[in-house]
């Protein structure tokens, strides 16, 4: 059906892909509008074509399917209209006077005699021409939603091709509507080509074919791939295009005289393609980390012996023979990795490295992907560890640039001797030739990580592909240290990892002095297992570890969907957990409630996001809060419509309402988000879930980030699958390749 109406007011929108929900006003009647509204604002007029729909909780609404801008009906919308602060130096006085001056020829002065605007006393003749500007740019954008809406394009894609294309974007499309595969990453290919295809472009026209051979591409570097194997890319675009062979052959040369994607090939005999960006990446870490290690190596300590005996006796601790090793190849050698599971040592390794060269003089700098990783670090070394963003004073490089090859960055060089990078399997192909570029000839780098976690979420499988071209001296760590080895936690991990049950007692035989830190609740229904998880988090640890939910505990699912999945799991121990029942502001978006005493997550890189701390007294100031961050709303201030969030490095950060699509809570978090980060007691949930993502490696990672207690509550089934399940997606890389025929 169709309404027309007035926009009255805005209670959600989001920034980035123009959802909306709205107050609209009829000549019948006030409802809930509710859908993608790009370049729409408070007093503007619109005819909506849609559904009226019954919302379990807000009742009736008028879902919108497409929508057509039209002009203010009355003297009173057009003066909402030009007070909804979109056109730049118009507010509610200055919008009265104008309409009060000129009546109904207010649009026709605006567009065709914006002198005319000089009349009113306080608007200039540039003034003037700037407000007429403005009123036609906002009223001509709108356009390029009714333009796409008829290729099946939906508005929520609008708002980002004019930020890319600007008013000229009907035009730009008409002659090439490819061009959104390269300005608009996760646009559904199919909707372009019937786009083209209904503009009269020709099924084996080049542009096409090129379009679906990059769109090939790029959808396999969501799932992690660097590169694709030739003959599949083929088959690939064969069925996407309905084309033949010789159309995507032709296509592939074409591309590659462009310059915009390398094919490769390797000892297996393989071609690989690449788009050039990713190509780039990856033969700049091979020679840059090659050039690294080959570099005259002037940070090495004379009697290196003799300073492993020092820290031995000063910090009275008895080095193993292995992790005397490490210490020895990372002096030795300008590159080191150091590899292993829980409990091998690697933390007493950092920290005599850091106690042998500091104590020469040296500067040795920590870091780490994630911000919780970071702080992890600081805190098992006692010194300051920083992301690798802030280090490397990475701002914002947007997917596009990278998928072009259009980024730049040059990077801010490393002012150390020794850099140190913890969590290494956390860092992509992309942020480790950042890294590279930032470190000096002669610096040592040492790299830290478990190759048996999950992959990196970005392109790329950098630290196995550094392990396994043999190029690089490597410590591989297998021995769990008396200590850790008490701890059912790790002797968990490490079971796992080799394809073994869990320790249970009456099965296996324990020595008295392992904890009793791990614990597995079986369960078959998931009603009942919610709420197992429910009452851990609501007291029944409290007794067992004086453990609180809000300081100690995290719990972690295996998936984002399902009764047992973040989504719904996050709901229910909000509810148990953080009722609102002091009756405090609130604030809905995107169908969560946001409260003061929240948990949340950061779930986009915010380069621009402004915050404070205090430290020791002294405030300081920045900007940037980064992907998997974890904090705390300490307020919801209706009338500034902002969330106040302290995080758990104790900056505090203001969001703007309509920001909060930036965040979504996390009192429970994927195992995907965990990596990098520990919580002293993890409740792990693994109910049923698509066997593509139920791997041994999810497992493992997941027991990892538990310090002092673990319970594992779950379907013994799944678990016992996830255990033999290595079938974790090979991901197609040539970075091994590149390292081992690099030659400076």
């Amino acid at each position: 059906m169709e309404i027309t109406g007035e926009i009255q007011d805005i209670i959600y929108r989001n920034e980035v892909n123009s959802y909306m929900i709205a107050e609209f006003e009829t000549d019948e009647e006030a409802t809930t509008i509710v859908g993608y509204l790009p370049f729409v604002n408070a007093g503007e007029t619109l005819k909506l074509v849609g559904k009226f729909v019954e919302h379990k909780e807000y009742g009736r609404q008028f879902k919108v399917d497409t929508f057509e801008k039209l002009m203010p009906q009355t003297l009173g919308a057009l003066e909402r209209y030009l007070a909804n602060g979109k056109i730049k130096g118009i507010g509610e006085a200055l919008a009265k006077r104008i309409v009060k001056k000129f009546g109904e020829d207010t649009i026709h002065i605006f567009q065709h005699e914006p002198k005319r605007l000089a009349e009113i006393k306080g608007i200039s003749m540039n003034k003037a021409r700037e407000m007429s500007e403005d009123f036609i740019q906002n009223w001509e954008v709108w356009q390029i939603v009714g333009f796409l809406e008829k290729f099946g394009i939906g508005a929520e894609y609008a708002k980002k091709v004019f930020d890319l294309l600007g008013i000229g974007a009907i035009e730009e499309i008409e002659s090439n509507p490819y061009i959104l595969i390269d300005i608009a990453k996760g646009v559904d290919f199919r909707q372009i080509d019937k786009m083209a295809l209904d503009l009269g472009i020709q099924y084996d026209h080049e542009k096409r074919i090129t379009s679906g051979i990059k769109y090939g591409l790029i959808k396999s570097t969501y799932h992690g791939h660097a590169c694709v194997v030739k003959n599949n890319l083929i088959d690939f675009v064969i069925s996407l295009l309905d084309v033949s062979t010789d159309n995507v052959e032709d296509g592939l040369i074409s591309l590659k005289a462009k310059n915009e994607i390398v094919l490769e090939k390797r000892e297996d005999k393989e071609e690989y393609v690449y788009l050039t960006s990713f190509y780039k990446a990856e033969e700049e870490i091979a020679f840059r980390i090659h050039r690294l290690q080959m570099a005259k190596n002037i940070k090495k300590v004379i009697h290196i012996e003799r300073e492993l005996k020092k820290v031995e006796n000063n910090s009275h601790i008895q080095l193993s023979d292995k992790q005397k090793e490490a210490v020895e190849r990372v002096n030795e050698n300008n590159v080191t990795i150091i590899t292993g599971g829980p409990g091998t040592g690697k933390t007493t390794i950092i920290k005599t490295i850091i106690d042998i060269y500091e104590g020469k003089g040296k500067k040795v700098v920590l870091c780490a992907p994630t911000g919780r990783a970071a702080k992890r670090m600081t805190e098992t070394t006692g010194k300051e560890a920083s992301t690798l963003h802030r280090l490397l004073e990475i701002g914002k490089i947007n997917d596009e640039s990278i998928y072009n090859n259009t980024s730049d960055y040059e990077g801010a060089p490393i002012d150390g001797d020794l850099v140190i990078v913890d969590e290494m399997s956390m860092v992509d192909m992309f942020l480790m030739n950042y890294l590279l570029k930032c470190i000096y000839q002669g610096t040592k780098l040492i790299l830290v990580g478990d190759e048996d976690q999950l992959a990196s979420v970005g392109p790329g499988c950098v630290l196995k592909d550094l392990i396994h071209s043999e190029k690089l001296a490597t410590i591989h760590l297998d021995k769990i240290f008396r200590q850790a080895a008490k701890s059912k936690i790790i002797l968990n991990a490490h079971r796992v990892n080799q394809g073994e049950n869990f320790l249970q007692k009456g099965k296996d035989e324990l020595s008295e002095e392992v904890k009793e830190d791990f614990f597995f609740i079986k369960g078959n229904v998931q009603e009942k297992m919610l709420q197992e998880i429910i009452s851990l988090c609501t007291g029944r640890l409290k007794n067992y570890g004086d453990y609180d939910f809000f300081e100690n505990i995290q719990v972690l699912s295996a998936t984002k969907k399902g009764l047992l999945g973040t989504k719904e799991l996050n709901k229910a121990l909000q509810e148990h957990l953080n009722p609102n029942v002091n009756h405090l502001p609130e604030k809905t978006s995107m169908g969560a409630i946001f409260r003061v005493g929240d948990r949340v997550m950061q779930i986009k890189n915010n380069y621009d996001l402004y915050w404070e701390k205090i430290i020791e007294g002294k405030k300081e100031m920045g900007s940037g809060v980064f992907n998997g961050e974890i904090g705390t709303i300490i307020e919801v201030k209706e009338n500034e419509k902002q969330v106040e969030i302290k995080f758990d490095d104790e900056k505090v950060a203001w969001y703007e309402f309509s920001d909060l699509d930036q965040i979504e809570h996390s009192y429970a978090i994927t195992i995907h988000k965990s990596q990098g980060s520990e919580f002293d007691v993890v409740i792990m949930v693994i109910p049923p879930a698509s066997p593509m993502l139920m791997t041994r490696n999810l497992l493992y990672t997941g027991i990892t980030r538990a310090k002092k207690l673990l319970i594992v509550v779950g379907m013994e089934r799944v678990v016992e699958f996830m255990i033999q399940n290595v079938e974790s997606k090979k991901r197609n890389t040539g970075l091994e390749f590149k390292i081992k025929k690099s030659k400076v």
